[in-house]
């Protein structure tokens, strides 16, 4: 198959829907490949948009999450607008719970975007609840949630199928044919597929693909409940972000609860061990979980690289980029990936930040991987 004038998108996850979307507002023909739609790790995150409280420092990585979270209502709106469809983007701040008085109650943070720190009484008066041994914890106002699994990934599709990218669902990229300098097609379980450029957008998968670049998975479990109908009200209205868990409210009373992180490679399933533990710290970080009726079970693969940063731009080919290995910030950083990197396959236009997620950064020792 020879779409020669088109840019191929491998991957048709999150970020790849997010790309295509991006690229054809701005004029480009686009082809997305997607091995399976539903299998992406887009489908499987919790949707926190927390640079603050993910307490990632300061530099290039809080500073591309910042941008992309200022990015969010802007995005999350003209998606609404092409489709007609809610995104569920909330921003309703995230709670950061602790049990044990911190050294310092001041963080480094922009001016923009505070964070409050509050002690036992103002944490349980802020939101009442918290489990007994919460001793304070901080607010961060700015962050935010989006339900990626049922609303913005449909939404995403939506939008790529109304824009006109073509979409090829089932398309396993096998090999990626290329010389010393270039990509020359793709071998799929459908022939050969060729372009003028190609992005590769393949997640945790990444790695099988083109060992360059090093990214493999790191297993997690979820699992979500459901606030009863005999509460009149939600009883809890933000994130709680806390040691080794999270509590993900939505709008609708699901509450969506993860999530382990295992080196396990690509082994699928639940284990009693994962579920327990996601048990054990939700209900201790917020007591009321315990009586709520669970709904569901899932796992995903996040895309993680040595250095848990992702791997974004110029590729070991001239004709290849890379938007990869996001890892736990996949949905945070969509928009801001969408924006850089269309920029540069368009106008080979380069944002400062993008030299600090070069693909070179990995020393020969760790491309072997």
């Amino acid at each position: 198959m020879n779409v020669s004038d088109d840019i191929i998108i491998i991957g048709g996850g999150l970020m790849g829907l997010s790309l295509a979307v991006e690229l054809k507002l701005r004029g480009a023909n686009v082809t997305v490949l997607s091995r399976n739609f539903h299998e992406a790790a887009g489908h499987v995150a919790a949707g926190m948009l927390a640079p603050q409280a993910e307490a990632i420092p300061p530099g290039p990585m809080l500073e591309l999450g910042l941008r992309s979270r200022s990015l969010y209502p802007q995005w999350t709106q003209k998606l609404e607008q092409i489709t007609g469809l809610d995104t569920s983007y909330w921003p309703c701040g995230i709670l950061a719970p602790v049990y044990e008085i911190p050294d310092t109650t001041k963080i480094d943070h922009p001016a923009d975007s505070p964070a409050i720190w509050l002690d036992q009484q103002a944490i349980n008066q802020h939101q009442p609840g918290l489990g007994a041994d919460v001793v304070g914890g901080w607010w961060f106002p700015q962050d935010a949630q989006v339900d990626n699994r049922r609303h913005l990934v449909k939404a995403l599709q939506a939008a790529s199928e109304k824009l006109g990218v073509k979409t090829l669902e089932g398309v396993e990229v096998q090999d990626i044919i290329r010389n010393s300098k270039a990509v020359e097609a793709l071998e799929t379980n459908r022939g050969k597929i060729t372009g003028s450029q190609y992005i590769l957008t393949t997640g945790a998968w990444t790695g099988q693909l083109l060992p360059q670049v090093p990214v493999y998975p790191r297993k997690g479990q979820m699992l979500s409940v459901k606030v009863p109908e005999s509460f009149d009200s939600l009883p809890l209205k933000q994130v709680l972000f806390g040691t080794e868990i999270y509590v993900v409210p939505r709008r609708d009373g699901l509450i969506v609860i993860g999530a382990t992180l295992e080196d396990v490679g690509f082994n699928v399933g639940l284990t009693p061990d994962g579920v327990q533990s996601l048990l054990w710290r939700a209900i201790r970080i917020f007591p009321l979980l315990r009586d709520f009726p669970i709904q569901e079970f899932w796992w995903g693969f996040r895309p993680t690289t040595p250095d848990l940063l992702p791997i974004l731009g110029t590729s070991p080919f001239e004709n290849l980029t890379l938007a990869v290995g996001h890892y736990r910030n996949g949905i945070l950083l969509a928009p801001i990936t969408a924006k850089l990197i269309t920029e540069w396959v368009l106008e080979q236009k380069s944002d400062p930040l993008l030299e600090y997620f070069c693909w070179e950064r990995f020393s020969t020792a760790q491309l072997q991987y």
